[in-house]
C-alpha cells in the first residue's frame, strides 16, 4: 500500500477546455490544491488512441446506453425515434462513438497529477461528470453548463471540460497507456514539508 501522498491520477483536458483557453486555469487549480503535475503534454489524439482509452467491455458500454435511456425517459424523448433503438447496448455504442469523435475534434492536454488522495482530490476539483450537476467552485460548475439532454438531442458527447480517472485501477491503466516512464518527472514541491 502506497503512502497517500504517492497516489497518482490522470487528467485530460478535453478539446472544449483547450479551445476555450482553460488549460492554465485548470493547472492552477490543481497546483493551488497542493497537488503536483509530474507529466504534461498537448497532443492531437487519434481515434485509435481514444478508442483504447475508453473501456470496450460490454458492461461499460451498456451502462452508457442505460444512462442515455434514463435521460430520454426523464425528459420525455423517444429514443426509438431519435436514435433508432431502445437497446441500451446499441445506444451505448452510439454514445461511445460520439465520445471518440469529440475527443479527436481538437488537441487535448494530458497530465499525471500526484499527491495526497490525488484521485479523490482531482475529482472534487472537477465536479460531477454532468456539468449541470456540478457546484459552483468546481471546474465543470464554473465553466460548463452542458448536459446529457442537450448532447443527446444534438447527437454528440457532453462538453464537460476534462476527463479524470475514477479509480486507482483506472488511473494505473491510463498512466501506462498515455505516458512512457521517462515522461514522468517526479520532484519535491517547496511547500511539501509545510503542508504535509
Amino acid at each position: 500500500m502506497l503512502h497517500p501522498k504517492e497516489e497518482k491520477t490522470v487528467v485530460i483536458i478535453k478539446p472544449d477546455g483547450v479551445k476555450r483557453g482553460l488549460v492554465g486555469e485548470i493547472i492552477s487549480r490543481i497546483e493551488k490544491r497542493g497537488l503536483k503535475i509530474i507529466a504534461l503534454e498537448m497532443i492531437q489524439a487519434t481515434k485509435d488512441q481514444i478508442d483504447e482509452h475508453y473501456p470496450q467491455d460490454e458492461k461499460w458500454i451498456r451502462r452508457l446506453g442505460e444512462k442515455t435511456l434514463k435521460n430520454y425517459q426523464d425528459y420525455g424523448f423517444d429514443p426509438q425515434k431519435e436514435l433508432g433503438s431502445q437497446d441500451p447496448l446499441e445506444i451505448g455504442k452510439t454514445v461511445r462513438g460520439w465520445l471518440i469523435d469529440f475527443m479527436t475534434s481538437g488537441p487535448v492536454v494530458k497530465m499525471v497529477v500526484k499527491g495526497i488522495h490525488a484521485i479523490a482530490m482531482v475529482r472534487k476539483l472537477a465536479g460531477p461528470t454532468m456539468p449541470t450537476e456540478a457546484d459552483m467552485g468546481t471546474i465543470r460548475g464554473d465553466f460548463s453548463i452542458d448536459d446529457a439532454t442537450a448532447a443527446n438531442r444534438d447527437k454528440r458527447a457532453v462538453h464537460n471540460i476534462l476527463h479524470v480517472s475514477e479509480t486507482p485501477e483506472e488511473a494505473d491503466h491510463e498512466i501506462i497507456f498515455w505516458f512512457a516512464p521517462e515522461d514522468i518527472c517526479d520532484y519535491k514541491r517547496a511547500e511539501e514539508d509545510i503542508m504535509f
